[in-house]
C-alpha cells in the first residue's frame, strides 16, 4: 500500500485537496450566510442573529433544517426534469472551478515533489473561463422550466448579464496571461513571488478592477442582482422554487463567490505571497508539511478578506437599473478592457513588463481624458420639473404665457 501511495503521490495529493476544498467550500457557504447577516447588521448598526447557539453560531444549522422540512413544491405547468436539474447545474458549475487553483506551493515528501492543487492541466486559467460560462445554464433553465412570466424574464435578464460580463472578464484574464507568459495558475503565482516580482494588482490595477466587477456580475451579487429585483420580478428566475432547490441556487452563489475570490487571489494577490513589492524576503515556492499548511492558511485568509469586501459592496452600493448594468458592460468595461489588452500587448512586445505599472497609469490618464469626448445617450433618469418641488421646481418660463 505504501509503495502504491509513493508511486502515485500526485494522485493522492489531488484527492486530498479535492476532499478538503469541497468540504471547506460547503461549510463556508453555510457560515458565509451567517457572516453576511452579521456584516449587514454591522453596516446598518444592528445586532444581527444571536439567538441560536452561542453568538448565533448555530443559526446556519437551524436554517438548513428549516429548508429540509419545508414543502418541496413544483408548479403544475413546469418542466419537471429541467426544473429539478437547474439548481444542480448552478451548484456544479460553481464547484468545479477550483480545480486549477494552487492552494499552496510544491510539497516535498520523501524526495518527491507534488503540487497542492486538484488538476495540473495545461490549459490552466482558460479552464476558469469555460467553467464560468456554465453557470448561465442553471439560471436560464430555472427561469424557463418554471412556466412563469416573472421567472422567465428574470432568467433572460440574468443570462444576458452573465454573457455580457464574461467578455471583459476574459479580456482581463488575457492581460494577466500575457504579463505572466503562461496560462497555468501555479506559474502565474510563481511570477508574483520572489525578488523583482510584484503582485499583478500593482502591475494591472485596471484588469483587477474589471475582473472583480465581472466576478460580482457572474455570481449575481449586488449591485448586479437585477434578476432578483423584488419590485419588478418578485424573486427572479427562482421565484417558483422552494425548500432545498431554492437553497441550492444560493449555495451556488456563495460557492461561486468563494471560488471567484480564490481566483482573484491567484491572479492578482500573489497566492500565498506576503510581499507585494518584490523587495525583501517572501515565502518560498515549496517546502514541507508545515510550510504548505502556512501557505494554505495565507491563501484562505486572503480569500475571506475578498469575500468580506464583496459583502461590504453589497451593503454599501445601491442596485443598478438593468439598462445601466448593460451599458456599464458594453459601453464601459468592454472598451476599457480592450484598451488595457492593447497596452499590455504593446508592453509585452517591447519587453517592458517591469514598467507595466506605468502603462496602467497612462491607461488611466487616457480613459480620464477621452471619457468627456465620447458620445453619450440621453439621461433616462433626468429630473422632471414639478410645481411646488424644492428639488426640481417648475420655472415661470416653463409655464409659458
Amino acid at each position: 500500500m505504501s509503495a502504491w501511495i509513493s508511486n502515485n503521490a500526485q494522485l493522492v495529493t489531488s484527492i486530498i485537496v479535492i476532499l478538503v476544498v469541497i468540504h471547506l467550500a460547503l461549510g463556508a457557504a453555510a457560515y458565509l450566510i451567517l457572516l453576511e447577516r452579521k456584516v449587514a447588521a454591522w453596516a446598518q448598526d444592528r445586532i444581527g442573529p444571536n439567538r441560536v447557539g452561542p453568538l448565533g453560531l448555530l443559526q446556519p444549522i437551524a436554517d438548513g433544517l428549516k429548508l429540509f422540512l419545508k414543502e418541496d413544491y413544483i408548479p403544475g405547468g413546469a418542466d419537471r426534469f429541467l426544473f429539478v436539474l437547474a439548481p444542480g447545474l448552478s451548484v456544479i458549475a460553481a464547484m468545479i472551478g477550483f480545480a486549477v487553483i494552487p492552494w499552496a506551493g510544491t510539497l516535498t515528501i520523501g524526495g518527491q515533489s507534488v503540487k497542492v492543487m486538484t488538476a495540473d492541466i495545461s490549459v490552466g486559467i482558460v479552464y476558469l473561463i469555460a467553467t464560468a460560462s456554465l453557470g448561465v445554464y442553471g439560471v436560464a433553465l430555472g427561469g424557463w422550466a418554471s412556466n412563469s412570466k416573472y421567472s422567465f424574464i428574470g432568467g433572460l435578464r440574468a443570462s444576458a448579464q452573465m454573457i455580457s460580463y464574461e467578455i471583459p472578464m476574459g479580456l482581463a484574464i488575457l492581460c494577466i496571461i500575457l504579463t505572466a507568459g503562461s496560462v497555468k495558475a501555479d506559474e502565474i503565482v510563481a511570477m508574483q513571488i520572489g525578488p523583482g516580482h510584484q503582485w499583478y494588482i500593482l502591475h494591472q490595477p485596471l484588469a483587477a478592477i474589471i475582473f472583480y466587477t465581472c466576478m460580482l456580475a457572474e455570481a449575481n451579487r449586488a449591485p448586479f442582482d437585477l434578476a432578483e429585483a423584488e419590485a419588478e420580478l418578485v424573486g427572479g428566475w427562482h421565484t417558483e422554487y422552494s425548500s432545498m432547490k431554492w437553497a441550492m441556487f444560493f449555495l451556488g452563489e456563495y460557492v461561486h463567490m468563494f471560488v471567484g475570490s480564490a481566483f482573484f487571489v491567484t491572479l492578482f494577490l500573489g497566492g500565498w505571497s506576503l510581499n507585494p513589492f518584490g523587495v525583501g524576503p517572501d515565502l518560498p515556492l515549496g517546502g514541507g508539511i508545515g510550510m504548505i499548511l502556512l501557505q494554505f492558511g495565507i491563501v484562505l485568509g486572503k480569500v475571506f478578506l475578498m469575500i468580506f469586501l464583496t459583502m461590504m459592496v453589497r451593503w454599501t452600493l445601491p442596485r443598478f437599473r438593468f439598462d445601466q448594468l448593460m451599458r456599464l458592460s458594453w459601453e464601459g468595461m468592454i472598451p476599457v478592457s480592450l484598451l488595457v489588452l492593447l497596452v499590455t500587448s504593446f508592453m509585452v512586445f517591447m519587453g517592458w513588463i517591469g514598467w507595466m505599472w506605468a502603462a496602467s497609469l497612462a491607461t488611466f490618464a487616457i480613459i480620464w481624458l477621452a471619457h468627456p469626448l465620447l458620445p453619450r445617450q440621453a439621461n433616462p433618469n433626468r429630473r422632471i420639473p414639478l410645481i411646488g418641488s424644492r428639488f426640481s421646481p417648475l420655472s415661470d418660463k416653463a409655464l409659458g404665457p
